[in-house]
């Protein structure tokens, strides 16, 4: 029971750190209709930008100050970028935020080089916050639960209960209409693919010194990020929150608890060949759980495709 409760927490982690980095991108997505190909760059320059402000002002202020600054580039590319490509399609657009993603990425390894970045913990946080048994839990870790589970009430509170999050879900289905009525829309599209880059900023800045801070890292998360909010819904907030945590809990347990591929064939009436060296499945029979662990989100995603095109919570036609 206590490696089941440390394994929720660490799945829950994971799951929050990946919603922090979905959010922002689901964000973008229900507004423009933009799958940013880029949105993992932000994340990396967060972390980078957050590691050099803590150089001399300390890992708070990075805190504060990167996600800003990744927030202030996000609105740059979509008003001198996106916006000028936007008119002819989603493809020129796919196309545009796959070759910043690339451009980020030079440009980080010809600034900071190819190393790992010395980013660290901040020394306020290098402690226990409790143990399980004898399991110990960083407080980092609560951390990072905190910021998290904050990001997705703010967001949710801004969009449901302002008038800014009212203009917002408006200009999505009525553009002309809101434009009609004195909103500047463009604007509002620039700042909210500002905000959204600005949140995978933050999930840089926390998950730099704890997943390492190098310039591999958009490539770590770029992919598994486009499975959860394909998992959870294109466009739905709740349902990438929903999709990051049964992702993080998924490869967690895969990866705690070794079961066997042999047992489960069994279970579902296989029989184990005699002679292994003649089954063309001989490789299968042999396989564990946390051998396949990475790969089982994307095998979610395939079974929510087919049986469910839209997502757990989509209701948009991507």
């Amino acid at each position: 029971m206590e490696l089941i409760l440390v394994n929720l927490i660490d799945g829950l982690v994971t799951g929050l750190l990946l919603f922090m980095l979905s959010a922002g991108l689901t964000l973008i997505f229900s507004m423009m209709g933009v799958l940013n190909f880029a949105h993992a760059s932000f994340y990396m320059l967060g972390a980078y930008f957050a590691y050099q402000i803590s150089l001399f002002l300390g890992f708070w202020m990075g805190l504060l100050i990167a996600p800003v600054i990744v927030g202030l580039l996000g609105a740059l590319v979509e008003r001198y970028g996106l916006r000028r490509v936007h008119q002819y399609g989603h493809v020129p657009e796919l196309i545009f935020t796959f070759g910043l993603a690339l451009l980020i990425e030079e440009l980080v390894q010809f600034i900071w080089g190819k190393d790992q970045m010395p980013y660290t913990v901040p020394e306020i946080l290098q402690f226990s916050a409790f143990s399980i048994a004898g399991n110990a839990i960083p407080a980092y870790k609560v951390f990072m639960i905190f910021i998290s589970v904050g990001i997705f009430i703010g967001l949710l509170f801004v969009l449901t209960r302002t008038r800014v999050g009212m203009v917002i879900q408006a200009a999505l289905s009525y553009p002309r209409t809101v434009e009609a009525l004195g909103h500047n829309v463009p604007l509002v599209f620039m700042g909210v693919f500002g905000v959204g880059t600005a949140l995978a900023g933050v999930a840089g800045v926390i998950a730099g010194p704890v997943l390492s801070t190098f310039p591999g890292m958009a490539v770590v998360l770029g992919s598994i990020v486009f499975v959860t909010i394909v998992i959870g819904g294109l466009g739905s907030l709740s349902g990438a929150l929903v999709a990051s945590l049964l992702i993080g809990w998924i490869t967690t347990f895969a990866k705690a608890y070794t079961l066997r591929m042999e047992d489960f064939l069994s279970w579902i009436g296989f029989h184990k060949p005699v002679d292994m060296s003649e089954s063309l499945l001989r490789d299968v029979w042999t396989l564990t759980s946390p051998q396949v662990a990475d790969i089982l989100p994307y095998l979610l995603m395939v079974l929510i495709l087919v049986f469910r095109p839209y997502g757990l919570f989509g209701k948009r036609d991507a």
